[in-house]
């Protein structure tokens, strides 16, 4: 969505508490990369948002980067960033590590793992690629392609800042919670728009952060709960 509106104020219709939380036992690094292999039967449930900008198509892509815990009882979280408010598409928003894919990028796995490397200095060496969702496409005309990975936890990241104003984390377990999951409704040129949010409040110091994840970033995490909610082949086990 376009960044001349302010997201957290455009209306709420529905929060999708009729839907289950995904269950702790499928948000583990093991269970995901056996739901990836497997490939359930499913259809996501974005896959375009209504065009506001005119310009031509880019393909893109981003990483979904799920650190791994240090203990075995904490948690995946997702590594997400804070845009930087000068740059001229998306600024201030929050993101995934990811950009154009280049040329020289031999698939969008290549150009999802180079832009992470270039955006939060992140080693494509503590990086394994799972799998990937379908290609999301935004209304400034990218074609994003989300590539899922697990990430090595415990290096420290190296935000760009031509590019990233802030790293930071939050629970998988949160974002795959659709009680978290609120669809926006708007008229914005005379066409009426919907989007996700998903506002996550960080602890912090001296107070907590508002974290308010919405657009193209909420509509990709919605596709990843639909990935993981759907039934998996009887004979998968």
């Amino acid at each position: 969505m376009s960044t001349i509106i302010h997201p957290q104020s455009v209306p709420v219709v529905h929060v999708s508490t009729e839907l289950p939380a995904i269950d702790a036992s499928q948000l583990t690094a093991q269970a995901l990369r056996h739901r990836f292999a497997i490939q359930p039967d499913w259809e996501p449930e974005l896959r375009r948002e209504p065009s506001y900008m005119q310009r031509p198509s880019a393909q893109a892509a981003v990483l979904i980067g799920l650190t791994t815990p240090a203990h075995a009882h904490d948690e995946l979280h997702v590594l997400l960033t804070l845009r930087g408010k000068h740059l001229s598409t998306h600024s201030g928003q929050i993101a995934f590590p990811g950009g154009k894919v280049d040329d020289n990028d031999a698939n969008a796995q290549a150009a999802a793992l180079r832009e992470a490397h270039e955006e939060i200095g992140l080693d494509p060496e503590r990086v394994q690629v799972i799998g990937q969702l379908p290609t999301y496409i935004t209304g400034s005309a990218f074609w994003v392609q989300p590539v899922v990975a697990l990430v090595q936890s415990g290096e420290a990241l190296a935000p760009n800042p031509q590019e990233v104003d802030e790293v930071f984390e939050v629970p998988l377990s949160y974002l795959m919670n659709p009680a978290h999951h609120r669809l926006h409704q708007m008229e914005f040129e005379g066409v009426i728009r919907q989007w996700y949010s998903m506002p996550y409040l960080q602890p912090a110091r001296p107070q907590a952060i508002e974290r308010f994840i919405w657009g193209a970033t909420a509509g990709m995490l919605r596709n990843l709960y639909r990935f993981l909610q759907a039934r998996l082949p009887s004979n998968s086990a």
